[in-house]
């Protein structure tokens, strides 16, 4: 098959070949990258589809009960859908948003289809998705990555055990894969649908409607004053933080009361931003006074050589730290461990440490009820905890400090880490991703080093009370907390 030189040949995967054949569109199961800027999957069904003399077609899956998902994922998700709906409306391009199960919604109008392209899985569940779908359909069927900078196979083709082994190969990558997406029109005019019967799209204009007629969980509660979906949504946060809070990112990331933060992990989570739009918008920042520096290149981006200590190189490289480097280790981690959410998966050194400090004496021992009513005698934890629950998000510092003490108040570090991984997915809007499997991960020492043993912990990294007191104004924090 020929692929477009404009779109790096080796984002595409080919799941199954069939060659070219005869069709009345193109389709693009949406699935992780629900957006319609910066898509390089629909991008290259676009172009498909316009070689092929056809219009593309847009298919989203609506499923209940996505394993861990609840009603305030999916709200999340559908204020998306509604933003996906609008803008290839706007683009002419024809969207189905069905709902049932998508093995089946997707074999079905795969039987009209000349091709199927959606976005490369990275997930177990989405991945068997997308062999089940191969095994079924009688046309090709291609993935691309799209929600990677680097995609995940060209930086390695093996686990990685921490974020020096796979900076460097981020590195020699970054500058030819953070390209804008090239974008192609539809020649044709919208693909005229005809469902089988019992098939009716969704009405995203009502989506309470929608989810009263979903089998989901529908705790906890909904986060709609302080999250919403979608990528206007998103670009919307993205201004905020590009022209205020991003010059202090580098200095204050760590401060949980100054909220220095971008809060995009949610919109990448859903695909309603990507992180190649997030990477370039960085990359562009500049000031405008006289003693302004001289601008990060591509080349010095990721873990290049320092030039003048100046902030806004400095903000740029510890965003691109996070984004680029951090995200894509745990892309890593979940595309080449497949028991990526097993406490077995950790490295073998962190699980003897752990088990040999087990019968440890615990400062407190606290059942989940306890901890999700956040009532433990941690104020600092208390406000995590609150801050996860009312509004869906947790800045980043205070997530580790979180899932620390968790680990000290339970009886077991694997009871710990299934404690911790449940109330992750449940709670966090990003939850239930591949940052959460590493992140996770990390509290019990995964993509880390050995420290001085300590009790409880062992060789792994401790954080504590005294340390946040020390490092960051977390009465500030609880404060702030009070009043969401």
């Amino acid at each position: 098959m020929n692929h477009t030189p404009e779109l790096h040949a080796d984002r595409v995967e080919i799941l199954k070949d069939k060659g070219r054949r005869a069709g009345r569109y193109v389709l693009y199961w949406m699935q992780g990258a629900q957006r319609v800027e910066d898509n390089h999957a629909l991008e290259y069904a676009v172009q498909r589809a316009n070689e092929h003399g056809l219009p593309p077609l847009v298919l989203f899956c609506l499923t209940d009960g996505y394993p861990e998902a609840n009603r305030r994922h999916y709200r999340f998700m559908l204020e998306g859908l509604q933003d996906v709906a609008a803008g290839l409306s706007a683009r002419g391009i024809e969207f189905l948003c069905l709902s049932g199960d998508p093995v089946e919604l997707v074999v079905e109008l795969a039987h009209r289809a000349a091709m199927v392209v959606t976005e490369r899985a990275y997930l177990q569940v989405p991945k068997s998705w997308r062999e089940q779908v191969a095994a079924r359909i009688s046309c090709s069927l291609l993935s691309v990555d799209t929600n990677l900078i680097v995609p995940v196979h060209i930086a390695s083709r093996k686990r990685e055990y921490a974020a020096r082994t796979l900076r460097p190969r981020l590195r020699e990558h970054f500058a030819q894969y953070c390209r804008p997406v090239p974008r192609h029109e539809p020649q044709q005019a919208p693909a005229a649908v005809k469902l089988a019967r019992g098939l009716e799209p969704v009405d995203l204009r009502h989506i309470d409607t929608v989810l009263d007629r979903l089998r989901i969980d529908r705790t906890p509660s909904e986060v709609t004053p302080y999250f919403r979906g979608g990528e206007q949504e998103a670009e919307r946060r993205l201004r905020i933080f590009l022209n205020r809070t991003f010059f202090s990112y580098a200095g204050f990331r760590n401060e949980p009361r100054k909220q220095a933060v971008s809060a995009m992990s949610p919109y990448l989570h859903f695909g309603h931003v990507s992180p190649l739009r997030l990477a370039l918008e960085v990359l562009q920042v500049t000031r405008t006074d006289a003693s302004a520096p001289r601008q990060l290149t591509l080349e010095d981006a990721i873990g290049g050589e320092r030039g003048p200590d100046d902030g806004l190189r400095e903000n740029k490289r510890a965003f691109l730290e996070e984004l680029c480097v951090r995200r894509e280790l745990a892309h890593n981690y979940v595309e080449y461990e497949p028991h990526y959410d097993r406490y077995s998966a950790l490295p073998e050194w962190t699980r003897q440490t752990l088990t040999s400090h087990a019968g440890d004496v615990r400062p407190a021992i606290y059942d989940l009820q306890t901890l999700e009513a956040a009532a433990t005698d941690d104020d600092y934890w208390n406000a995590a905890m609150t801050e996860m629950v009312k509004t869906g998000f947790m800045h980043n510092y205070m997530r580790m400090y979180w899932g620390k003490r968790i680990l000290t108040w339970t009886t077991d570090p694997e009871q710990a880490y299934e404690i911790i991984l449940a109330l992750n997915n449940k709670y966090f809007l990003d939850g239930r991703d591949p940052n959460s499997y590493a992140n996770v991960g990390w509290i019990f020492g995964l993509h880390d080093r050995p420290w001085p043993e300590r009790a409880v912990f062992g060789t792994v990294r401790t954080m504590s009370a005294a340390g946040l007191e020390r490092k960051c104004d977390i009465s500030g924090y609880v404060r702030w907390v009070d009043q969401l």
